[in-house]
C-alpha cells in the first residue's frame, strides 16, 4: 500500500463554509487483497474514495472548483454531503491487533434541516472503496458522529430524528439476515451519555421500526469494542463515559449500520448531548 498512508494523521479539514463537522469511519475485519491487486499502485484509499464520491455525487469540490481564475474553470459547482479529507488502508495510532483495514475522514457539510448525518452514504462509500481492492469481511464498524453540528432546534416536528422516516428501506430484508451486535456509545470525557442512557436508548429503539431491535447491556465491557485508530485530541477522548445495547440488526451492512449511526446522532442531540460521540457496532 502506498507509504502516505503509513503517516496520515486526523486532522480538520480546512473549509470557509459551515460544516457539521469531521467524521472519521474506520472498517475492522479481514481484508483478502485481489490477486490482481498492486499494493503499490496509485489507485490508493484516498484517490479511490475520492473518485466513488464524486461519481455518486456526494463529494462537496466547491472549494477546489473555486480557486483561481483560469478560463477552465467551472462557472458553477454543486454541493455535495462532504468534503475530502483523508483515507488509508492502515494507520499508525490503531491499536495492535484491532485488525483495523481502512479508514476515511470527511467534512460532513452543513445539514439541511430534515435530513440526517450522511453517514450510509459515507459508509456505503467507505465499503465500495475497500472492496474494489479485496474481498472484505467485516467484524466491526467505527464512526465518529459530530453530533455538536445537529441543531435540533431547526428539526421540524415530522423529522425530529430524520432516519425514522426510511425504515421501511429494510423492510424487504430477509429476515434470515437478521444479526447479532453489540453497539457502543461513547462521548470520551464527557459523563453526559451514562445519565440519559435509559431515555437515550427508547429513541434509538422505538417500536415501530425493526432495524434495530435491542436494549441496554451493562455487562458488555468496553474493551469488547476496538478503541478508535486516532489520538484523544481529535475528539474528546480518551472513551471513558459511554452505554453499551446489545440486540439484533436488519442485516451485517454498512448500510444498516449507517441508518443505526445517523439515528444515534440525532436521537443524541435530541437527549442535549453537544459532544462529538464515538460510534462503534461489533458482531456478537
Amino acid at each position: 500500500m502506498p507509504e502516505q498512508d503509513a503517516t496520515a494523521q486526523p486532522g480538520i479539514a480546512p473549509t470557509a463554509r459551515p460544516t457539521a463537522g469531521t467524521m472519521f469511519a474506520a472498517l475492522y475485519g479481514e481484508l483478502i487483497p485481489h490477486a490482481w491487486h498492486d499494493p503499490a499502485s496509485e489507485h490508493d484509499a484516498y484517490q479511490l474514495f475520492h473518485q466513488r464520491s464524486l461519481t455518486m455525487g456526494w463529494l462537496d469540490d466547491r472549494p477546489g472548483a473555486e480557486e483561481g481564475n483560469s478560463p477552465g474553470r467551472r462557472a458553477f459547482a454543486a454541493p455535495g454531503l462532504w468534503a475530502m479529507n483523508d483515507a488509508g488502508w492502515s494507520h499508525p495510532l490503531a491499536a495492535p491487533g484491532s485488525n483495523l483495514i481502512s479508514w476515511f475522514q470527511i467534512e460532513a457539510s452543513a445539514l439541511a434541516d430534515d435530513r440526517p448525518l450522511p453517514v450510509q452514504p459515507f459508509l456505503r462509500c467507505a465499503q465500495d472503496t475497500t472492496e474494489r481492492v479485496g474481498t472484505v469481511r467485516l467484524t466491526a464498524v467505527q464512526v465518529l458522529l459530530p453530533v455538536q453540528g445537529i441543531d435540533v432546534s431547526a428539526r421540524p416536528p415530522y423529522a425530529m430524528v430524520p432516519s425514522m422516516r426510511t425504515p421501511d428501506w429494510f423492510g424487504e430484508c430477509d429476515p434470515r439476515a437478521r444479526v447479532s451486535v453489540k453497539v457502543r456509545i461513547d462521548g470520551g470525557l464527557d459523563p453526559s451519555i451514562p445519565a440519559v442512557a435509559p431515555r437515550l436508548a427508547r429513541l434509538i429503539v422505538p417500536p415501530d421500526q425493526n432495524v434495530f431491535a435491542g436494549e441496554l447491556d451493562e455487562l458488555v465491557p468496553p474493551e469488547d469494542f476496538p478503541p478508535p485508530p486516532f489520538d484523544d485530541r481529535f475528539w474528546n477522548g480518551p472513551p471513558l463515559h459511554g452505554m453499551t445495547l446489545s440486540g439484533e440488526l436488519a442485516e451485517w451492512s454498512c448500510d444498516a449500520v449507517g441508518w443505526l449511526a445517523a439515528t444515534v446522532a440525532d436521537s443524541a442531540a435530541y437527549t442535549g448531548i453537544r459532544t462529538p460521540v464515538l460510534f462503534t457496532v461489533a458482531r456478537a
